[in-house]
């Protein structure tokens, strides 16, 4: 049976144009790397767990944001490695240069038996849809597909579509 994880896609409008807010992992395996290697927040669910309330703790450990608002379902994505991804949209705003992530405890390098902890995510930025394109993992994209579908620009910032 795959890994399922459940994340949030926080978005706001910005000069009029739709921005989302991606984080970046932490560690040294992830330090040089870029393009594909950002995500929404995101983590597994525990046993049991409801989706949603997973994606709402998970979002607050990797940003340290209480998440608040109308979540919207994305639907759900699955990653190479075959773990299935569940997400909602919400409406939002933050300064991402303040997010506080949790820490997480890894083996590094690998099977040297050496633990260290590290920040889950060492940060967050929001970015246009254009370029969260290029640093979303491939898998997700469809998310910023659907959030662009169903978010429509108006003077006082964006309507979901029902």
């Amino acid at each position: 049976m795959p890994k399922i994880s459940a994340g949030l896609l926080m978005y706001r409008i910005c000069n009029r144009e739709l921005e989302v807010l991606l984080v970046h992992p932490g560690g040294p395996f992830w330090r040089r790397k870029d393009e594909g290697a950002w995500s929404i927040p995101k983590g597994e669910i525990e046993l049991n767990e409801d989706h949603l309330l997973a994606a709402q703790r998970e979002f607050a450990e990797e940003t340290g944001i209480t998440p608040q608002g109308t979540f919207t379902p994305l639907g759900s994505v699955a990653l190479k490695s075959g773990k299935i991804v569940h997400a909602w949209a919400f409406e939002g705003d933050c300064n991402p240069t303040t997010i506080k992530s949790n820490l997480i405890t890894i083996e590094w390098p690998p099977k040297s038996g050496k633990m260290q902890q590290i920040p889950e995510v060492d940060q967050a930025a929001f970015l246009s849809l254009a370029l969260s394109r290029t640093k979303i993992n491939p898998a997700q994209i469809p998310f910023l597909d659907r959030l662009s579908k169903i978010c429509r620009l108006t003077n006082d910032g964006c309507i979901i579509a029902s």
